[in-house]
């Protein structure tokens, strides 16, 4: 499906360029439908298009030398993906999956290239989500590192609920929360012990499902504390 710039204009990344830049990454950019578990970009191989999230959900993905996978971040509606091949010849180096039927904007490394060149907020900008991202790794890797798995939990969801409050989403809520499956693969956690630990959030009235698309967060700050280990 064809994109207009008025759709490109409401990615941040993007909102700033110029009119003639937009026009260029519409006439190549397309709409893609995801279905839930769809691949949008494969791991490993040269990369030749960046994917801006319209609706949905995707996570980076990768799999341990046993061949277990790992859920390495979220990529939430405005965000981006595969941006690393705009700087090397070497792709994305994990896979990037759809955690919910998705709406992705696809526009060629060519194209997005092309306006990089004449663009330096847009160069600019592009450098500071990168670096967002290492950022949001390392963050992963302590949650990994904390002994009690409630503190991963806790600690997972209460970066999620920043990451959605800071994208300007409805206070106080986690859309489209992932499965306890989902969760697990991020936490090196199982599926039962993620489980577990919801059940207790909930029993305590910390948190609370609302349909399969929220998650609501009825105590904050226990949940911080929680996140923080200091109860």
């Amino acid at each position: 499906m064809a994109v207009s710039k008025e759709l490109l204009k409401r990615f941040e990344i993007l909102s700033d360029l110029s009119e003639t830049a937009l026009d260029s990454l519409a006439s190549y950019a397309v709409l893609r439908n995801v279905g839930r578990r769809g691949i949008v970009i494969t791991g490993g191989q040269r990369s030749d298009s960046v994917c801006f999230l319209f609706e949905g959900r995707l996570q980076g993905v990768d799999f341990t030398l046993d061949g277990r996978e790992v859920g390495l971040y979220f990529v939430e509606p405005g965000d981006f993906c595969g941006e690393l091949g705009l700087f090397d010849e070497e792709g994305q180096p994990e896979s990037v999956i759809a955690l919910a039927k998705s709406q992705v904007v696809v526009v060629p490394a060519s194209a997005m290239k092309a306006v990089l060149q004449e663009s330096y907020t847009l160069v600019e900008k592009m450098f500071v989500r990168m670096a967002g991202r290492v950022r949001q790794l390392s963050a992963q890797r302590a949650l990994l590192g904390l002994p009690s798995t409630t503190g991963r939990v806790c600690g997972q969801l209460w970066m999620m609920l920043i990451k959605q409050e800071t994208l300007n989403r409805e206070e106080g809520v986690i859309l489209n929360p992932p499965t306890h499956q989902e969760l697990g693969i991020m936490l090196n956690l199982s599926r039962e012990t993620v489980t577990r630990v919801f059940q207790t959030l909930q029993s305590k009235a910390i948190v609370k499902r609302d349909g399969s698309t929220r998650l609501v967060i009825l105590d904050a700050d226990a949940l911080k504390n929680l996140a923080e280990s200091k109860e």
